[in-house]
């Protein structure tokens, strides 16, 4: 059963390809239009800004707050019942550190506050938040998929991992193009998601802006 959605798509593998690829090309747009600056960093409502922003065109929740459970496995998020609350406390969370943000992102990945795209948003989301405290962004093309899924099924009960696995990957190459679109690449791959560059689409964009 594929999730409801705008396009009225109902073919599984349809939707994924329409998915990547619409919401990659707005993933390529934040940075290079600049439109992440624009979003609040830290709290909830800045996750909702990024995820309506990647999801809007295509799914009629975009940005909000989902109202079903959830589960991976045998791991089971928050409960919707409980979500707003939860989403105040964590937004309220300090990030002057890098251990504080990421205990922040931790929380976040346990509250899994939308029916679907919340690794993909909470990532960038995450980034932001390293970007404005420290002066650093993850570098995603260093994270190994595999460790990176490990260590954050592993996080609600031990965050040391996923904080050594980040810590390494860290750059200040925090305006750098390459960076950020090989990074969205990355952060798809995560999911499944590896049919098209994030630089192509970002090139689309860019020639049909200049055709207006």
């Amino acid at each position: 059963m594929t999730l409801e959605n705008k396009l009225g798509i109902t073919d599984p593998a349809e939707l994924a390809r329409a998915e990547e690829e619409m919401t990659k090309r707005k993933a390529a747009a934040l940075f290079q239009e600049g439109v992440l600056d624009t979003f609040e960093v830290g709290t909830f409502r800045g996750l909702s800004q990024i995820h309506r922003y990647l999801f809007e065109d295509l799914y009629p929740f975009a940005g909000q707050i989902r109202q079903v459970n959830l589960a991976k496995g045998s791991f089971r998020f928050a409960s919707a019942l409980y979500l707003e609350p939860a989403l105040k406390k964590i937004s309220a969370m300090p990030q002057g550190t890098f251990d504080q943000i990421a205990e922040k992102y931790v929380e976040m990945n346990v509250a899994h506050p939308f029916r679907e795209g919340n690794g993909r948003s909470a990532r960038i989301w995450l980034d932001a938040m390293l970007k404005k405290e420290l002066g650093l962004v993850v570098d995603w093309q260093k994270v190994d998929k595999e460790e990176y899924l490990r260590a954050m099924e592993r996080s609600p009960v031990n965050d040391l991992e996923i904080k050594t696995l980040l810590k390494s990957a860290l750059t200040d190459r925090i305006g750098d193009r390459e960076v950020f679109m090989k990074g969205i690449d990355a952060s798809y791959h995560y999911e499944g998601y590896h049919a098209y560059r994030a630089e192509d689409l970002a090139g689309q964009i860019k020639n049909n802006n200049e055709t207006r």
